[in-house]
């Protein structure tokens, strides 16, 4: 038996049943008046559709997909499934081309849902971490082509760079894609998402010199142009591991990415770095978690590019 053969990967209605277990595990919520628990009266009949219900309290019908990016999605709810569990579990992101091959769906489809899927696992987290001596490594990399902007001799200015914030003791990341590598773009968003009780470790960067050690416990700098790479608990090695897996997924698998789309690329690989095995959650958890993410968010692409 292997994981891609649990009944909700096959049957619809197994699969309406196995979301409604993850996102009312509380009990079920109207989408409409947002009862918790109350009344709900499941429809059924020949020509009723799969997890239709309807709600004694406001009337309404409704089914579990509503108020989540799988709404209105008209291919089967197992098959949405499929493609969660198949981009979760991919280390390194799977295209949207083996999608459509895998699933046998449109490649138009199957670009839409992959989107749908990364909007889901976005977490939106604001509170600043780090916090109680631990270590934030913060670097920064760069990523795709901007569009319009000419291939310079040397240089990064035509890529678009990524800001990376590492929790070394939690494992915990989180990215930014941004317009600029300046001290105006880039130390405001440190100081928003770390806790002062933290020390920063970053590279050489004059973007950062003498902006953090008043700011946090302290400041650590690694000098990457000197072939220094680590001085004992001086190091940015964590968060360029992370920025290895990202870019391997993004060359070796997306290939490209355009700058409308890419803050979306960055949250999936945030996503399955925040829950990783080494942090102890397996394939069949992370799939869980990204599925937790789907209420609330809605997407209205109609072009895949």
């Amino acid at each position: 038996m292997s994981v891609l053969s649990k009944p909700y990967f096959h049957d619809e209605a197994k699969a309406f049943e196995y979301l409604e277990s993850v996102l009312w595990s509380g009990g079920i919520v109207c989408p409409h008046c947002g009862v918790v628990g109350g009344r709900v009266y499941e429809l059924k009949g020949k020509t009723t559709r799969v997890g239709l219900k309807k709600c004694g309290e406001c009337r309404q019908q409704f089914t579990v997909k509503v108020g989540t990016v799988f709404e209105h999605g008209r291919m089967p709810l197992n098959k949405m499934l499929q493609a969660v569990y198949l981009m979760t579990c991919s280390k390194k992101g799977i295209s949207a081309h083996q999608l459509h091959r895998t699933l046998e769906i449109s490649y138009k489809a199957a670009w839409f849902l992959a989107h749908r899927i990364r909007e889901a696992m976005r977490s939106g987290d604001l509170a600043p971490f780090g916090g109680e001596g631990g270590v934030v490594e913060v670097d920064e990399t760069f990523i795709g082509r901007k569009q319009g902007v000419a291939k310079p001799r040397g240089g990064q200015r035509h890529m678009i760079p990524v800001l990376s914030l590492v929790h070394r003791e939690s494992g915990q990341c989180r990215s930014f894609v941004v317009d600029k590598v300046t001290r105006d773009e880039l130390v405001p968003i440190v100081l928003q998402n770390v806790d002062r009780e933290t020390y920063i470790m970053t590279d050489e960067s004059g973007v950062y010199k003498g902006q953090f050690r008043k700011l946090f416990l302290g400041h650590g700098v690694v000098n990457h142009t000197a072939g220094e790479y680590g001085r004992g608990r001086v190091h940015t090695n964590t968060v360029e591991g992370s920025f290895s897996i990202f870019k391997r997924g993004m060359k070796g698998v997306y290939q490209h990415c355009s700058e409308k789309h890419l803050h979306r690329y960055v949250a999936e690989f945030e996503f399955r770095y925040n829950n990783r095995h080494a942090l102890g959650c397996d394939d069949s958890q992370r799939a869980a978690v990204a599925l937790k993410g789907l209420s609330g968010k809605r997407l209205t692409y109609v072009r895949a590019h």
